[in-house]
């Protein structure tokens, strides 16, 4: 394996997502003829020895539940100018993040891959806690939705396993950014708010209690409290409602309690790892039976909702706008005015031959031209041509703090006009920019643009 994977290796970078630690690409890795995910991170001499420790470490942690890291990337992304910087090479999860499977069913999955996630989420925190020594025990120290990726099967595995050391001595990530990339401070033990705070095993536990009932409610837990307040409630034993868990299925009784324990207050009451793993595969056995049709059906849903987004760029009206349509029927009419002047001014005088007219006006109809496909850039640029000042200001303002999706920095976007936020949107969102603005422009009122890109 080569130590640096750089820029020459590599070919096709686009930006598939953002986070806390920088922005993801997708690409072809020339050698290895395979697709993979690049996770930049913020770095400031790409020569940092502590950081290419904890990569070959995670490197070196195989397990079918966490994430492959296939090594370093070190050169430069595209439009970051002449700056090296480091990422982590990972294996590419085709079907995205728990957070985008919630997202895309608008709830919690099929009882029977509500029992297999959570299962497969305690094996992959079970596996990192497991690791001897001198890289183990590795804490996760960020599991939330956003961090357990699915494959093609809709299996799960953990990623950003140890990247949260890395966050804390390298990449100086802010609070705020963690809130925006999608709200670590929810998932935090109570005991992580307090100033004497050191992570341990149980911290893990009690971010996985909360990730089951995310899981199973397919919420966001806290989700329209203000951060401080869930830094003060937690510590005095608030919890997301248990009565949001709906449903009677086989086992839930028992997952619930076992929920209730991993969020203990006090973390030596806090099951172990293994405990929670024994746990959730005696309870996916009770649903196992059913996971290749559930998965089918799961699958199938998630294709055609995809085809359905895609349908709405293909089927976006590519002519002229009212206005400009308008504007196009004035311009004829003055053209043509303007013209049968020039002909009977022509006609008075001695300076033009009969020829000389007949060349100036254009006979016949119109050259007939090839009606252009708008692409999704100008699709969006279209629309946001119709906010008025204030109005694109707000736009610009609910994308700085998006919660269901990756925010877009204020300073990248404070005095970008509107072709400037129609780039950052899709370096940003790539093919979920169309569906962003729908969020965006439902939450200002403007139901009527929203419509127009459905």
């Amino acid at each position: 394996m080569e130590q640096f994977i750089e820029n020459s290796s590599l070919e096709g970078l686009e930006v598939i997502g953002s986070g806390g630690f920088g922005q993801i690409y997708k690409a072809r890795h020339r050698r290895w003829a395979c697709d993979v995910a690049i996770k930049l991170l913020r770095h400031d001499d790409g020569n940092n020895k502590s950081l290419l420790r904890e990569i070959k470490m995670m490197q070196e942690a195989s397990s079918p539940h966490v994430i492959r890291v296939l090594g370093v990337f070190k050169g430069q992304p595209p439009n970051s100018g002449w700056a090296t910087q480091l990422g982590v090479v990972m294996e590419l999860m085709e079907r995205g993040s728990l957070a985008s499977l919630q997202e895309a069913l608008d709830g919690p999955p099929p009882w029977p891959l509500v029992f297999r996630l959570v299962h497969q989420v305690a094996l992959g925190i079970n596996f990192l806690h497991s690791l001897p020594r001198p890289h183990g025990p590795v804490l996760h120290l960020d599991l939330k939705p956003q961090n357990v990726l699915l494959d093609d099967a809709l299996n799960a595995k953990l990623t950003d396993f140890g990247l949260s050391r890395i966050s804390y001595s390298v990449s100086q990530v802010s609070r705020k950014d963690d809130e925006d990339s999608g709200g670590t401070v929810n998932y935090m033990p109570p005991e992580a708010f307090g100033l004497t705070y050191k992570p341990k095993r149980a911290s893990d536990i009690y971010s996985y209690g909360i990730l089951i009932w995310s899981i199973t409610t397919g919420e966001k837990p806290y989700e329209y409290a203000n951060p401080e307040m869930v830094m003060i409630h937690v510590p005095d034993g608030k919890r997301p409602p248990i009565d949001d868990i709906k449903g009677d299925a086989a086992g839930l009784t028992e997952l619930k309690e076992l929920m209730k324990r991993c969020w203990d207050n006090k973390p030596e009451e806090r099951p172990q790892a293994l405990e929670c793993t024994t746990k959730t595969e005696e309870l996916y056995q009770k649903h196992k039976h059913a996971i290749s049709d559930t998965v089918h059906e799961v699958l199938k849903k998630l294709d055609q909702k995809e085809e359905e987004e895609s349908d709405v760029v293909d089927n976006m009206p590519t002519g002229p706008s009212p206005i400009q349509d308008q504007k196009k029927k004035e311009d004829k009419g003055m053209k043509e005015q303007f013209q049968r002047i020039q002909i009977a001014q022509a006609s008075e005088s001695d300076h033009f031959e009969e020829e000389d007219v007949v060349d100036y006006v254009r006979k016949g109809p119109p050259p007939i031209q090839e009606e252009k496909k708008a692409t999704p850039q100008e699709v969006l640029l279209g629309t946001l041509e119709h906010l008025g000042a204030q109005d694109f200001e707000t736009f610009k303002w609910y994308l700085e703090v998006l919660r269901d999706f990756p925010a877009i920095p204020k300073s990248r976007l404070e005095n970008a006009n509107r072709v400037k936020v129609v780039d950052q949107m899709f370096q940003t969102y790539s093919m979920n920019t169309i569906k962003v603005t729908r969020i965006v422009l439902g939450k200002m009122g403007q139901n009527k643009l929203a419509e127009n890109l459905s």
